[in-house]
């Protein structure tokens, strides 16, 4: 059976393109020949199966009033039992938590992802072995965010939480015995500042090529 691998994300691993210039079918998502996810898949080849289970304005455990089953954790048991048997879980998680409406700061995302994290390694979808758990931080929102369409309702403080969150989310990785990978240099675009443009997909996508097969021995 090929090693499983699933991807817990939110616009980013969906593949939100915000610059129809930058994908190659100019619309709001990149294609499989573009999104990290499915240029993860063709670097690690026939022996792995890549999963994508990304939705725009996901959360790691804070509900948003504005939108509906936007927590992971709310959620998290169902996807993984529909999707096991898993080898690896990639979550990568966090931008949307920064919203200034969901009142939480970096410290607070950075509990929530070690929540979550506890929560998927005590679902009954690992097999016979281990939960297996990658945290990925996203890169920090960049200031164009604040002067973009989606800056009003992200509101403020974003910036200055995404940034700090690597430090947390580390920890939170060694708390739950979890791997972390830092996505910062992961390039953003400049319209919105906080989705990857095609560049920052295929960066990403070799970052995690060249550290997942050491997950997975």
């Amino acid at each position: 059976m090929k090693k499983h691998i699933l991807c817990l994300g939110d616009s980013n691993t969906h593949g939100y393109c915000a610059d129809p210039s930058d994908c190659a079918d100019s619309v709001a998502r990149f294609n499989e020949d573009e999104r990290w996810t499915c240029l993860l898949q063709k670097a690690l080849g026939e022996g792995y199966l890549v999963t994508e289970e990304g939705l725009s304005g996901r959360t790691t455990v804070f509900q948003d009033a504005l939108h509906e089953s936007m927590d992971a954790l709310s959620v998290i048991y169902a996807l993984l039992k529909s999707h096991e048997i898993i080898d690896l879980l990639i979550i990568m998680l966090g931008t949307n938590d920064t919203k200034e409406r969901l009142g939480v700061n970096a410290a607070c995302i950075g509990i929530g992802m070690e929540r979550l994290v506890r929560k998927a390694q005590s679902v009954d979808c690992w097999g016979e072995g281990k939960p297996n758990i990658l945290i990925v931080c996203p890169p920090p929102i960049l200031p164009e965010m604040e002067r973009s369409e989606c800056g009003l309702p992200m509101g403020r403080g974003c910036l200055e939480k995404s940034r700090e969150l690597p430090a947390f989310y580390r920890k939170a990785a060694e708390l739950t015995g979890a791997h972390f990978l830092d996505a910062g240099g992961c390039e953003f675009n400049r319209l919105d500042g906080m989705h990857l443009t095609r560049r920052g997909h295929a960066q990403l996508a070799r970052r995690l090529a060249e550290a997942v097969p050491g997950l997975l021995v």
